[in-house]
């Protein structure tokens, strides 16, 4: 950049006209911001539909694989993943989604002031669909407190 002496004895800038650069620094910095924002938003995308589960004191089950989740909230829908199914097309969706493989696990979430009958009937529909490892969800206790 060339600097010239003007008549007040200072260096000023030569004049070349408008600056054709982009400055990228306030980019980067919202895009920093946004990376953050996803990275804490994230894990708490994880639940689809919100139900009260019951609890359990058994440990959590370490898998490889995705399973599918069925759910079943408290006016008695149910969600594949977490979209709402109607009960007659849980079998053939159940079958398509698992692309014939009987072998995937099969999770059910059920809420606690479900009727116990409504939960019994949608595994017995996943049962229908040749799945057999099927699996209900519980909640663990708090700690401290003991199951009677």
């Amino acid at each position: 950049m060339a600097l010239r002496k003007s008549s007040r004895s200072r260096f000023v800038r030569a004049r070349r006209g408008p600056v054709n650069d982009i400055n990228v620094a306030p980019f980067v910095d919202v895009m920093l911001v946004l990376v953050v924002i996803f990275m804490i938003a994230a894990p708490l995308l994880t639940v689809g539909v919100p139900i009260d589960l019951p609890e359990a004191t058994v440990g959590p089950i370490n898998q490889e694989r995705e399973p599918l989740v069925i759910t079943v909230d408290k006016e008695g829908r149910i969600y594949l993943q977490d979209a709402e199914i109607e009960q007659t097309v849980l079998v053939p969706r159940l079958i398509a989604v698992s692309e014939t493989n009987n072998d995937v696990r099969v999770f059910v979430r059920g809420d606690r002031d479900i009727n116990y009958g409504r939960v019994m009937e949608v595994m017995g529909l996943v049962n229908q669909a040749g799945f057999a490892k099927v699996a209900l969800i519980a909640e663990n206790p708090p700690v401290g407190t003991t199951q009677q």
